[in-house]
């Protein structure tokens, strides 16, 4: 018996409609763990590097976790992945809620579709009876429609559903993917990837259960987690506010995005604020499977009602594109919960238009008469109704800012803020230097979870100079040491990621080390996982990214920043007159990594 993992692999090619099950190989789960690794190192193995992200050719993939579903507290994420529609790279997200979970007691550790149906479809599993059923019904449905219908129809409320909205069929490359209507995989462009094989859902029940190795060790470990978590300083405001009280806590430091990160801070901030949206909306707390914290949120307001949202998604519907008003952010979430949009490359698309509106790069006429200045809500709303349906100039902006700018052209290529193509999240990197670096170097484009740095902002200056050699590293305004801080919270991102882990808690609350990850690993699943045979499997899978990427054109050219970050010094605030010396910082890291001056991993 193989403990800890689900068992098996599911193979189903949608062209052909053949199915395989194959057995977990634990030699193999040795050197990828799970979950992302698993991912990672099933695309750097089988997929070919030249395909388009959109053809029959490219790989969707669903991989969790040794301890997805188990007494381990937040084991609920799943990890999808292929080769994004919006990128052209490494693309992948995660989602927690329950779907993970529903895949691993169906006795799975990964999902690989490949092909394209005839005609919208969805896949149906129940442990190991699979099917690939018509979806023709679907079509055009929302998000949350197309999980109330599924489940009506199989008259089955506790089966798991991961949708897409029409944003997805419509081939929009920053489509998203939702299970549980609210838990999001929305980065890169997946939901798109889901269209591109006419694939609507994935629909899962799982009978089974998860066994580990050594339970009573397992249970003994996770409680030391359980501890570490509610005993955290940051436990209640976690509770409260989720990941939203980082309104407030950027706007202090100044590095809120507002107005496109012109500025970085907004004095109307308590208008929009987690405080606010907690005392006047939400109505009770939700959590994924097996989570002690339940840090997301329900809301109620005069015209909606919904889960969320999460800060990024409501920095990006209000500060960012000049916006006060709270409701309509939360309108926002919901909407582009409904249709299958990431928030921030939507978000990012708008603050991009606002600021060339601004500018004089750009008129309404320009945009078919939209009236792109800030916070015009009624533009937004109707820009949103274009990319969904790609109509008009709706279609250019649905193929992300990148392809927007360079389009479009007349100097707007300086004010897309993206990395790699994946548009910049909600953090000023100027005010947070290892932040920076992270999505200059994140193997899917401008994101911090892949490494997530969050230590820089603890003041931790004694652990600091232990674990990193300079006190330096605990100072969000030096670049001394962060170079090392963003190898080690790579490693530590990954981990959780292979595991499968909230961030939010394993990383973020700082609460999980390679050491307590190995002893999980071997009382849940029995296999010799040391903390070098750990850390070899992450830095194995950290270089096979990059050399994939490599094989996808990119250089060490594309790891660098916007304009904006690295010349245009903020202008207020507590981190007034910084921009990042991203440069420097990226070549540390090539030599911390042992590779070449071009970011070429050099072979042994």
């Amino acid at each position: 018996m193989l403990y800890g993992y689900g068992g098996h692999i599911l193979r189903v090619d949608l062209s052909s409609g053949r199915i395989l099950r194959e057995k977990t190989d634990p030699a193999y789960m040795l050197e990828v763990i799970g979950g992302r690794g698993l991912n990672s190192r099933r695309l750097y193995d089988e997929l070919k590097r030249d395909i388009d992200p959109l053809s029959e050719e490219n790989m969707l993939l669903i991989g969790v976790g040794p301890i997805t579903g188990s007494l381990f507290s937040t084991s609920a994420y799943m990890t999808i992945s292929g080769k994004s529609p919006l990128t052209g790279i490494l693309g992948d997200s995660a989602a927690g809620g329950f779907f993970g979970t529903e895949i691993k007691t169906a006795g799975y550790d990964q999902f690989i579709f490949t092909g394209k149906s005839k005609s919208l479809s969805y896949v149906y599993i129940c442990d190991d009876h699979v099917e690939i059923r018509d979806a023709g019904h679907l079509k055009g449905k929302d998000i949350f429609q197309t999980t109330s219908i599924i489940r009506k129809e199989l008259k089955d409320n506790n089966l798991q559903v991961a949708a897409i909205g029409p944003a997805g069929e419509n081939l929009v490359r920053y489509s998203i993917v939702a299970c549980n209507n609210s838990r999001v995989c929305g980065r890169t462009g997946m939901g798109c990837l889901f269209g591109s094989k006419n694939l609507k859902a994935i629909v899962v029940k799982g009978t089974g259960m998860v066994s580990h190795a050594d339970p009573l060790k397992f249970m003994e470990l996770c409680k030391i987690v359980d501890e570490r978590i509610i005993t955290h300083p940051e436990f209640q405001d976690r509770h409260d506010m989720g990941s939203n009280l980082l309104m407030k806590a950027l706007n202090g430091l100044g590095i809120l995005p507002v107005n496109h990160f012109q500025k970085g801070t907004a004095p109307y901030v308590d208008k929009i604020s987690g405080q606010t949206l907690a005392k006047k909306y939400k109505t009770k707390n939700k959590g994924c499977f097996n989570c002690n914290i339940n840090c997301s949120r329900y809301y109620v307001t005069k015209e909606v009602e919904s889960e969320g949202p999460e800060y990024e998604t409501l920095c990006s519907f209000s500060s960012r594109i000049g916006s006060q008003d709270l409701e309509f952010a939360l309108k926002m979430n919901q909407y582009l919960n409904r249709m299958g949009l990431d928030s921030l490359s939507t978000g990012e698309t708008i603050g991009w238009a606002m600021e060339c509106v601004e500018k004089g790069i750009f008129d309404k006429n320009d945009f078919d008469g939209l009236d792109f200045t800030w916070g015009n809500t009624d533009t937004i709303e109707r820009i949103l109704g274009l990319i969904i349906t790609q109509e008009g100039v709706g279609a250019d902006f649905a193929k992300g800012t990148r392809y927007l700018a360079d389009k479009m052209g007349k100097g707007s290529e300086k004010y897309a803020l993206h990395v790699k193509g994946l548009d910049i999240i909600c953090g000023d990197p100027r005010g947070i230097k290892a932040f920076g670096l992270t999505y200059a170097i994140a193997s899917r484009g401008a994101d911090h979870l892949r490494a997530e740095p969050f230590f820089e902002l603890t003041n931790r200056f004694d652990e600091a100079e232990k674990r990193f050699g300079t006190r330096d590293a605990a100072d969000r305004l030096s670049n001394n040491g962060k170079a090392a801080l963003v190898e080690y919270t790579e490693r530590q991102a990954l981990l959780t990621d292979c595991l499968t882990m909230c961030k939010n808690v394993g990383l973020s609350m700082d609460v999980l080390d390679f050491k307590l990850a190995a002893d999980l690993l071997m009382a849940g699943t029995g296999l010799k996982f040391t903390e070098d045979v750990v850390n070899k499997a992450l830095r194995n899978t950290i270089t096979n990214d990059r050399l994939m990427n490599i094989d996808f054109g990119i250089t060490s050219k594309d790891d660098t920043l916007p304009h904006r970050f690295t010349h245009e010094p903020l202008l207020e605030g507590d981190s007034k007159n910084q921009v990042v010396p991203v440069h420097d910082m990226v070549k540390e890291y090539y030599k911390i990594k042992g590779w070449d001056e071009n970011g070429v991993p050099v072979k042994p």
